[in-house]
């Protein structure tokens, strides 16, 4: 049995999701103790909770003290045998943090797995999920995952109420990125928004569109209204070429929409002025799937994040990889060695 103390490096909900996705994936049990200790309401939640409910049916498994609160629990993976599943997280929980912890063991499922979530769609301190599709699935895709989404209804917090799936086929061997160094920038993103006046999203929009325009760039930004149990607005915006970087940001209440449209921009300028191939969020994300890769992977990135290198920490205990990074002048350059699972 593997041992995790939860409240190393980072310490938050992602190393307790990652590790019961690696512990599905492996099919080796786990042990996480001090689960968010550093936090000020510590130990599982309801989104936490759900998460590992979701991975310990893709895997027939035995989760041991699955309570809220909680400081500890041991998970007992089963067999990765596929299927449709369903699960509500109850609250406004990240539904894309709990499509993130089944994505791992769904790849190596027997059969087509399927995950259906309800809960929160864009919420803080998650991917939004234009992020999720926009971004993250795209590299995926280029390494050879076949995953395909569909949203049903958006979730905004408090109440949530969103609904989305996830349907994945198996693979087991997957691709080391490539990245494009040359081309002109291409830039789209999608304002989301639902029971707020439709200004506000015009407003994001123009002054997004500003800051692209003061650099000689434009951006094809749409605008959807959805209807949903909570009013919301967020912005993602990502690049098509010659990379794929990515920024978001949530509308918060008080916060003028043209800083909300103005930041995601910005933040979007300082990946790509950086000469990133991966945007800080993406690698926080895509590092397990670069550590299972049929091959060394490198990539330049403008920071490695906190939840970056304990995700590193973590699949060195499930897996025999290795890697380094090398400062230089503008990025990070990352290399990951192939693993071994199981």
């Amino acid at each position: 049995m593997i041992d995790v103390d939860g409240s190393h490096g980072e310490g938050g909900g992602q190393i307790l999701r990652m590790t019961v996705a690696l512990s599905a994936l492996t099919g080796r049990p786990v042990h996480v103790s001090n689960i968010r200790a550093g936090r000020s309401n510590p130990g599982l939640r309801p989104q936490h909770i759900a998460a590992i409910e979701a991975v310990r049916r893709l895997c027939n498994g035995h989760a041991e003290n699955l309570h809220e609160h909680a400081m500890e629990i041991t998970f007992h993976p089963g067999e990765v045998t596929g299927g449709s599943h369903s699960v509500d997280i109850g609250t406004a929980g990240s539904i894309t943090l709990a499509m993130q912890a089944c994505l791992p063991p769904m790849l190596h499922a027997m059969e087509p797995a399927g995950m259906r979530l309800r809960g929160g769609t864009d919420v803080r301190w998650s991917p939004p999920w234009d992020y999720f599709t926009g971004v993250f699935l795209p590299l995926l895709r280029h390494m050879g995952v076949d995953a395909t989404v569909s949203l049903e209804r958006r979730g905004y917090y408090p109440k949530g109420g969103g609904m989305a799936s996830l349907e994945v086929q198996p693979c087991t061997q997957l691709t080391p990125p490539s990245f494009d160094r040359d081309g002109d920038w291409h830039i789209e993103g999608k304002i989301n928004i639902a029971g707020l006046p439709g200004h506000i999203a015009r407003r994001i929009r123009k002054a997004a569109r500003k800051e692209f325009i003061s650099r000689g760039m434009d951006a094809d930004i749409a605008i959807e209204t959805y209807a949903a149990a909570s009013p919301g607005v967020g912005i993602v915006l990502w690049t098509t070429g010659p990379r794929r970087l990515g920024a978001d940001v949530l509308g918060e209440k008080g916060k003028p929409a043209e800083a909300v449209g103005r930041e995601a921009a910005q933040m979007l300028l300082e990946e790509i002025d950086a000469g990133a191939d991966l945007d800080v969020h993406a690698v926080d994300h895509l590092v397990p799937y670069l550590a299972l890769a049929d091959g060394p992977s490198r990539f330049r990135c403008r920071e490695l994040s906190g939840h970056a290198e304990t995700e590193l920490w973590l699949l060195q205990k499930f897996m025999d990889i290795a890697w380094e990074k090398k400062t230089g002048d503008r990025c990070i350059e990352v290399a990951i060695s192939p693993a071994e699972t199981g």
